[in-house]
């Protein structure tokens, strides 16, 4: 990456202070362009869903994983949970979504309560392990909550058998026709009569784009965290022996002597998957840690939407500085940075990777998606949202220190926060599922990457010719949705 002739920063810039410029290009589609991480966790899309309660779980990490990228499990779930979802994760489909079930003598009311689980927003009917019918929110609506499914569903639905999904390219399209022939959005997909999981027009779309982020037995890949404080080595151990495919140690202010303790115990269990480490804002910072053991390290601090520690405590530094000088540190080492917090659009993430990133953590973006963590709720004015706490703030201390010390001790912690404990993050209308985020995202990054004639990230990090704006000119940039 370079700036335009004449531009050299003397102040730190984050990501609305600069811009890409457009160069020679002889990629011929954005189709062209090779969106593969390279730094060994397998990510076919360079996004990670960051290690926060209200973001990453089972859903959310299956349906990144199917689409290229991966979830990291928060430090504070405990390890049998961690264990629990990893195999359900490792043991879902390729590319079926696993469906929302219920029987016909399920309520409308508790069938609704399980609809916005999963952005396809319909359940499967079903006799056992067959299915029978298909229910919507649509169907479900101006009847009596207590009126059983079996009234409201379409029965005898079109059903995709598994062979057809299983069929690579010329099987989704197949199953695309099918869906659109029959002028549906969705149907079950079954294995010898067996409902196996669900399949959408849009889902028969992006499997045809996405290639899925995978372990070395081909099963779906997920993340989990570990903190610095306590048996570190132990719980890693038990996360590597869950099956994790990326291990992160995870502390807010990644540049202390515990930090550089717990990578040391890390390593010495000498973990076959990539360990990163942070967070760090500095060059300095990179270079211990990776020292300490890391492979990946991670920069940002008080960039996120959930977090204070700015205003708090005046510590940070501008994103896009920090990712440009970590990542250049990191490359001299032969390791790699992940950008992590400050994403507001697609542009940011491109400007992450156009600065060195190998990939970028978000965390609020996407917790107001279908498949975050959490229950669905609606606003007085019909809106969908979700609730987000970020991992500093009292809600979130207080349960992860629940089992420590004493009631005096764990009161004493929660008198420091540098976090928002409930904000509500709202579904996009447009963009409801975490799918549809990775959508709108990588068909900007592919175009950032054709704007600058690379057809892969790193060939984008190289080739990047980058500007600084002022406030005026990001205004400038910004569209116009509600007209002049």
């Amino acid at each position: 990456m370079r700036f335009l002739p004449g531009q050299s920063p003397t102040t730190d810039l984050t990501y609305g202070d600069v811009f890409l410029v457009p160069s020679r290009s002889e990629v011929a589609s954005r189709f062209d362009v090779d969106l593969t991480a390279d730094d060994g966790t397998g990510a076919t899309v360079p996004l990670v869903v960051a290690n926060m309660t209200a973001v990453a779980g089972r859903r959310m990490a299956e349906t990144i994983a199917r689409r290229g990228g991966i979830a990291i499990l928060p430090q504070d779930v405990p390890t049998d949970v961690v264990a629990d979802v990893v195999a359900d994760v490792k043991a879902k489909d390729l590319v079926v979504e696993t469906p929302v079930t219920v029987r016909a003598g399920d309520t409308v009311h508790s069938t609704l309560t399980l609809l916005g689980k999963r952005a396809h927003g319909a359940a499967v009917v079903v006799e056992g392990d067959r299915p029978v019918g298909v229910v919507t929110a649509d169907d479900c609506r101006d009847v009596d909550r207590f009126t059983q499914v079996g009234a409201v569903m379409t029965a005898d639905p079109l059903v995709i058998d598994a062979s057809v999904t299983d069929a690579g390219a010329d099987g989704l399209r197949a199953a695309f026709e099918t869906l659109h022939s029959a002028r549906v959005r969705f149907a079950p997909v079954v294995r010898d009569g067996v409902l196996v999981g669900v399949l959408t027009r849009k889902g028969a779309l992006r499997s045809s784009v996405y290639t899925p982020a995978t372990d070395a037995h081909g099963r779906l890949s997920v993340g989990a965290a570990v903190g610095i404080n306590g048996d570190v080595a132990g719980k890693a151990r038990e996360l590597l022996d869950a099956g994790v495919d990326v291990l992160v140690v995870d502390t807010a202010h990644g540049h202390q002597a515990k930090m550089l303790d717990a990578l040391r115990a890390v390593r010495a269990l000498d973990p076959q998957v990539p360990v990163v480490a942070g967070n760090v804002v500095t060059a300095d910072g990179v270079r211990d840690l990776v020292a300490a053991g890391a492979d990946i390290v991670k920069v940002g601090v008080g960039p996120g939407a959930m977090c204070t520690t700015r205003m708090m405590t005046a510590v940070g530094r501008p994103q896009f500085s920090a990712v440009l000088e970590c990542a250049a540190a990191a490359r001299k080492l032969g390791k790699h940075v992940w950008a992590d917090g400050g994403v507001r659009h697609p542009r940011d993430v491109a400007l992450a990777l156009a600065a060195g990133a190998s990939q970028v953590m978000i965390g609020s973006w996407f917790a107001g998606t279908y498949e975050s963590p959490g229950d669905l709720h609606e606003s007085g004015d019909g809106r969908l949202y979700k609730e987000s706490f970020g991992m500093a703030s009292a809600r979130a201390v207080a349960a992860r220190t629940a089992g420590d010390g004493s009631a005096f001790d764990r009161a004493r912690k929660g008198l420091y926060e540098e976090g928002i404990s409930s904000s509500r993050m709202f579904l996009d209308p447009a963009r409801p599922g975490v799918e549809d985020l990775v959508d709108e995202i990588t068909s900007g990054l592919r175009s950032s990457c054709t704007y600058a004639g690379a057809s892969s990230l790193a060939e984008f990090a190289e080739r990047a010719l980058v500007g600084v704006q002022s406030a005026a000119g990001y205004e400038e940039g910004r569209p116009l949705p509600a007209g002049w």
